[in-house]
């Protein structure tokens, strides 16, 4: 007996599902950081050094990547949508948006270097600091991406050709951290918040070497993840 036909968008609609599991798996990420953070400044959880290091690591990378997914919309994404869709929408605002978080995430890289600097003994005290870095930026991030996929998401479906769409995440992720980081960093994320149908669509986009890679990739990246997460 054949399963359920897995639907996704149309062939002449832009398929944004990269983009949306990119915004949630950011979101996510953040949600879960900043509650570690928050325990240890609180003394609910220890933080050892070894856990110190790859939470600051962990800190840096998504401050990081969702620089880079800023940068990659103002740049590359933006100026296709304003080709096909005019005034359709305010990107200006949108910009703004990211131009305003860029000194959040240098806060949260300065706190973090002084909890990887402070003594075992003085962590809790310096984790309050950056807890509320992160704190902060998960709660701007969490508005502006509401807003962004509201505004957005529309309009390229209803304006940009799918195959222009796919030229630009293409040229998106070419402007990335690279390679390596995507897919030991970012791809268990991503698979990590995908629904099961999301998951199916991946799989039929990315072809039979989804598998491979991520059973290739995930135990050392299960091993780093709770170091810092604790599960």
């Amino acid at each position: 007996m054949r399963g359920p036909t897995v639907s996704g968008p149309r062939p002449d609609v832009p398929d944004l599902l990269g983009m949306t599991l990119g915004h949630r798996m950011m979101r996510a990420d953040l949600h879960r950081l900043t509650a570690v953070v928050e325990a240890i400044a609180a003394g609910r959880t220890d933080c050892p050094n070894r856990r110190t290091a790859a939470l600051v690591r962990w800190c840096r990378d998504l401050c990081d990547e969702i620089h880079h997914h800023h940068a990659a919309e103002d740049e590359i994404g933006w100026p296709v949508i304003a080709q096909y869709a005019g005034d359709s929408v305010d990107l200006a605002v949108l910009s703004d948006d990211h131009s305003a978080l860029d000194p959040m995430l240098d806060t949260v890289r300065v706190a973090a270097t002084t909890f990887a600097q402070a003594p075992e003994d003085r962590r809790r005290d310096s984790a309050v600091e950056l807890a509320a870095g992160l704190a902060r930026v998960r709660d701007e991030l969490d508005e502006h991406i509401e807003a962004e996929e509201a505004a957005i998401f529309p309009v390229v479906e209803k304006y940009v050709p799918a195959a222009e769409w796919a030229r630009t995440e293409q040229a998106a992720r070419k402007s990335g951290p690279g390679a390596r980081y995507e897919l030991t960093f970012s791809l268990p994320r991503i698979v990590s918040v995908a629904t099961p149908e999301e998951y199916a669509r991946l799989r039929r986009t990315a072809g039979p070497v989804l598998t491979p890679i991520l059973a290739l990739v995930r135990p050392s990246f299960r091993r780093r993840e709770r170091l810092v997460f604790g599960s």
